[in-house]
């Protein structure tokens, strides 16, 4: 592997391209790298870039389909990853792109301003002091640098519309929510769950893609909790949580069978479901007796107990 190979996806307005560009192997950053082709092969390969020390996170781009910081990301990293020395580079997926590896940030900026993305101070309040124990309630979360990375690996903003909020703009929401100093938490959530909150597929590519390792993911189970303790019980994604939770109280087992009537409706799970549970059950995958005669498994008592626990961890939190 003593020369590299950079397929890169080039786009110039109008017309896409592929080109490539190879160089002897050196150990040197991947935003290294575009910097020597740009200086040495092409001049007109067009990529963002700022501080060079993963603060700004203005250099993310996806190589093989992954999005990573140009900056921080080592060569020699992603040829022990891939086990190749020839790598796809392509701009940030779920982003406009504007030119080669350039994308345009205007229209998540736009949707970051509805979750109020700035302190909004209790009223009456004349200071900012605050214990070490809430300031580390929202710490990791100032972390985000903005890069686009959660963005690009999001399974749900591939399918979705308009309305759903990129991860880093949850995030920024759940950094307000969680600081004790800010007093519109509750109305930060009623905005998320009014765009598709329930809608995450906690497949974690936001936290697994994320540079400083900030758990997207967990915020947005976190902020989905905070709705439901709000009295959240109309869309779709809370009755399903009320489902698991009932049959976890009940039976200790999943009512499979009974999940998507209590989630959809009767009249909506009868359009959408009829002709699929026949299938299953002619099939014999399911067994319609089973609806009525699940038992308690055994140890139910114990199920029960945890939940209380986990319940009262929650309310600590």
């Amino acid at each position: 592997m003593d020369t590299i190979t950079f397929n890169v996806r080039r786009f110039d307005g109008e017309d896409a391209w592929n080109q490539e560009y190879s160089f002897k192997r050196q150990t040197i950053t991947l935003l290294g790298a575009l910097n020597m082709i740009r200086e040495e092969l092409d001049d007109s390969l067009c990529f963002t870039q700022a501080c060079r020390h993963s603060i700004c996170g203005s250099c993310a781009i996806t190589v093989n389909g992954s999005a990573y910081l140009a900056c921080e990301t080592q060569l020699d990293e992603l040829i022990d990853t891939f086990q190749t020395n020839y790598f796809y580079l392509a701009p940030l997926n779920n982003f406009p792109v504007v030119r080669d590896l350039v994308v345009s940030f205007d229209e998540k900026a736009e949707k970051m301003s509805k979750v109020m993305p700035w302190m909004c101070p209790h009223e009456g309040r004349h200071d900012h002091k605050q214990s070490e124990a809430d300031h580390q309630k929202y710490q990791q979360a100032t972390d985000c640098v903005m890069c686009g990375c959660c963005a690009s690996g999001c399974s749900e903003l591939r399918y979705s519309n308009d309305n759903y909020l990129e991860p880093f703009i949850m995030n920024k929401a759940y950094r307000f929510i969680r600081d004790s100093r800010d007093e519109k938490g509750e109305d930060r959530v009623k905005i998320i769950l009014e765009n598709d909150l329930w809608k995450c597929l906690h497949c974690n590519q936001c936290a697994t893609k994320c540079p400083k390792g900030i758990p997207v993911s967990s915020e947005i189970s976190y902020m989905r909790r905070m709705a439901l303790r709000m009295g959240e019980d109309k869309s779709m994604g809370a009755r399903h949580a009320y489902c698991f939770r009932d049959d976890l109280i009940k039976t200790g087992i999943l009512n499979e069978a009974m999940l998507a009537v209590k989630t959809e409706g009767i009249v909506k799970c009868a359009a959408n479901r009829i002709p699929f549970t026949m299938r299953m059950v002619l099939s014999g995958k399911m067994n319609p007796l089973h609806v009525m005669l699940q038992k308690p498994v055994k140890g139910i008592d114990g199920v029960r107990k945890l939940y209380e626990i986990s319940q009262k961890m929650d309310k600590e939190d």
